[in-house]
């Protein structure tokens, strides 16, 4: 699904600008903030190696309280030290001031090169010119100002009906490298003028990134920066909502956080095609899960599909290391819909002549079944292309 050039949430306000980090001159600085008090929800990478923004983040104690967000790109802020949570600190106190807002009223970001101190003396010089081009069709160029790797901005909205009221979901995210995220994605911000309780922004929050970023892999690389969050400052003007209009909210956010997931996994550093790639038949969820990871991060796996191989013994083989129960004669496969593995053996052999021409297909699904119990995970993966090493041979230079 191609993102939606404007995204305008009733009560949100959004810019971005280029503050000096970058080398490219591309906006490097996104702001979006509440006209009003929000419910906020945020989940964090479990990566132990966290950036700062990260470790302050998570020792906010009104994370539920949370305005909108500041975060930069081209630096991650990461494996900084006391002066990175010092960086975060004085961006804090700078947009609040710039603002007129309590410092920590905005959850902060960044993304980028690690291990490079943080220039926060350019971001803080750039807050208040940023802060008074604030408009509510800025929220796609605050999207565009996190990219790093991205070939494309991501970003989407969606509305659904509610108590006679119109109510309006709209995100931005980023990310192409080091995805295989443990929580949410590289960077991942929802803002909705519904009204949440917020303990159900929380559970809904959780439940959408398991579902949706916690889903994708890249290359295997959980980030240092990962972080997921939902704003509901509630200027629908309905009460908190739930029943069936919390239903709909639900499964409006987890269509557009997987539309955002996707996009991403598709955007994959030289990425040219999407595996959608399944486990049943595991003993336990875990199993499926540790599976399906285990095969979507394997360089042989992934570069088996982008040269269009058929390779099904490159699956087979990660099956047996991955760390789970595993009984080779009870193995089956699917490649593009046709099985090419049949418990443990080579299937009919005229079903690979015709898959051949099924996985040059820019997405298609490789299911396996262990045919051991009832657990079962999926996850989507990219290809991994002679582009993807160039890119990450000089990413620093």
């Amino acid at each position: 699904m191609k993102p939606s050039k404007e995204i305008v949430v009733p009560g949100f306000r959004g810019a971005g600008t280029f503050c000096g980090i970058k080398k490219s001159g591309k906006p490097d600085l996104a702001l979006v903030v509440s006209d009003r008090p929000c419910v906020s929800a945020v989940v964090f990478t479990r990566n132990k190696v966290a950036a700062a923004p990260v470790v302050w983040g998570k020792a906010l104690r009104n994370r539920s309280r949370l305005r909108g967000i500041v975060a930069n790109s081209g630096n991650a802020n990461a494996c900084t030290g006391a002066v990175g949570i010092r960086a975060v600190r004085e961006t804090s106190r700078a947009v609040g001031k710039a603002l007129g807002l309590p410092v920590d009223s905005l959850l902060i970001g960044s993304t980028g090169v690690i291990g490079v101190p943080l220039p926060v003396e350019r971001i803080v010089a750039s807050l208040p010119g940023l802060a008074a081009r604030l408009s509510p069709k800025g929220i796609a160029g605050a999207g565009e100002a996190i990219r790093t790797t991205d070939a494309f901005p991501k970003h989407g909205i969606r509305k659904i009906r509610a108590g006679r009221r119109t109510i309006t979901i709209g995100a931005i995210a980023k990310g192409a490298g080091m995805i295989a995220p443990n929580m949410g994605t590289m960077l991942a911000y929802a803002f909705t003028d519904a009204a949440l309780a917020p303990a159900d922004a929380r559970r809904l929050l959780r439940e959408a990134t398991d579902a949706t970023f916690n889903r994708i892999v890249v290359d295997g690389d959980t980030s240092t920066n990962d972080t997921a969050a939902l704003f509901a400052n509630g200027a629908c003007g309905l009460p908190p909502l739930e029943g069936e209009g919390l239903a709909a909210f639900r499964e409006a956010l987890l269509s557009l956080l997987l539309d955002l997931a996707l996009m991403i996994v598709r955007d994959g550093e030289g990425a040219t095609r999407v595996v959608r790639l399944s486990v049943t038949g595991a003993r336990t969820r875990a199993d499926a899960t540790k599976a399906a990871r285990a095969a979507a991060s394997s360089p042989l796996v992934k570069t088996a599909v982008y040269g269009a191989d058929l390779n099904w013994g490159r699956v087979i083989a990660v099956l047996g290391r991955a760390g789970i129960a595993v009984e080779p004669m009870k193995i089956s496969m699917r490649f593009a819909g046709e099985t090419l593995l049949r418990r443990g053996m080579r299937a009919d052999p005229a079903a690979q002549l015709r898959a051949a021409p099924k996985i040059r297909a820019e997405a298609y699904a490789i299911d396996v079944d262990l045919g051991l119990g009832s657990g079962s995970d999926y996850v989507y993966f990219s290809d991994l292309s002679v582009d993807y090493v160039k890119l990450n041979s000089g990413y620093r230079s």
